[in-house]
């Protein structure tokens, strides 16, 4: 896949463009969203992003396109689990819904900026050490196991991990919010505020998903470009997707199930992938291994699209059996 330098610079314009209206149009002024908002915002985003991938399957063919699909749907997916940790975070932290977009939406920024990082590092390590994929490959499926295991429960108390441990040991931090400021002065001392704090925790915990979601979009794509792009609109969509679902992410039990289907299916085409492009030598003699074709692209997009629906359709049944039963059990106590 060709891409121009400059339509590298258009994209990248395009991305500062969206994160511009946010902070501006959005953010500047402190509100909690309402339902309506929400959702217009977030099918403006989603329609971005489709629109893209139409220019890539036009401009580039169907192949690529289907690629860029695939690895969207994959990261947005993936991105719905990372809601629920922003949700923990937010509570553990108390902060009013007021300056929760504000505090997502720098939380987001820094996230797309690591991520971006390690995109260039993974695409960097793959074009020189294809033998990655087995790596790859195998932590997927390891993942998809432990993801699988943990069921549909989530953790229900949010752990600061080092990189916010580091922050409150280095700088004096105040117990309360101070608006939605991010360091205030105090007695002529500067102070940061939780604000900053909780920012940093959104931020650092999107990285612990990206370990995840990097792996799993270079087995669907190896273009760079694509999985930048991928990256960027599903994390330039997760503010508003936040307040969009907020109260369904409760409801969606078997979320676990699904997206540990979707990494072990990219986990094992992965490690197929690697057989074919074999070169270690204490594996068949360093000879490719072709006896089992590759997963194509198409496919890939419908195995993805079928679990992300069966589980969706699945859990929201489970739900409302459940809320079904609660109300029968509070009738017959009354």
């Amino acid at each position: 896949m060709d891409v121009p330098v400059w339509v590298w610079i258009v994209t990248v314009g395009v991305i500062l463009a969206m994160l511009a209206v946010d902070y501006v149009g959005h953010v500047r002024t402190p509100h909690a969203p309402s339902l309506r908002e929400a959702t217009r915002w977030s099918i403006a985003y989603v329609a971005v992003a489709l629109v893209f991938g139409v220019i890539v399957w036009v401009v580039w063919g169907g192949t690529y396109g289907g690629e860029y699909f695939a690895g969207y749907i994959t990261e947005k997916s993936l991105s719905v689990d990372n809601l629920f940790v922003f949700v923990l975070i937010m509570t553990s932290f108390r902060v009013p819904r007021l300056y929760q977009q504000k505090v997502l939406l720098i939380g987001i920024t820094i996230a797309l900026v690591l991520r971006t990082i390690f995109i260039l590092l993974g695409a960097a390590v793959i074009e020189n050490w294809a033998w990655v994929f087995y790596i790859f490959g195998a932590f997927l499926i390891w993942t998809a196991v432990a993801q699988a295991r943990s069921g549909t429960g989530h953790d229900e108390e949010f752990s600061e991990n080092a990189v916010l441990r580091l922050t409150r040991r280095l700088f004096p931090t105040t117990d309360t919010f101070v608006e939605d400021r991010m360091t205030t002065k105090i007695d002529g001392k500067r102070f940061i505020t939780p604000m900053l704090i909780v920012m940093i925790a959104i931020g650092s915990a999107d990285l612990l998903f990206a370990v995840d979601s990097i792996p799993a979009i270079f087995g669907l794509t190896q273009e760079t470009y694509l999985v930048f792009a991928a990256n960027a609109f599903s994390l330039l969509g997760l503010r508003q997707l936040y307040f969009l679902i907020d109260g369904l992410l409760d409801r969606l039990v078997y979320l676990n199930y699904g997206l540990a289907a979707i990494l072990g299916f990219i986990g094992i085409k992965l490690v197929i992938h690697a057989m074919h492009t074999n070169e270690v030598p204490f594996i068949n003699g360093g000879e490719h291994i072709t006896a089992i074709p590759e997963i194509s692209t198409p496919v890939s997009l419908g195995f993805i699209l079928v679990v992300l629906t069966i589980t969706t359709v699945a859990s929201l049944a489970r739900s409302n059996a459940d809320r079904r039963r609660e109300d029968s059990r509070i009738q017959e106590g009354s």
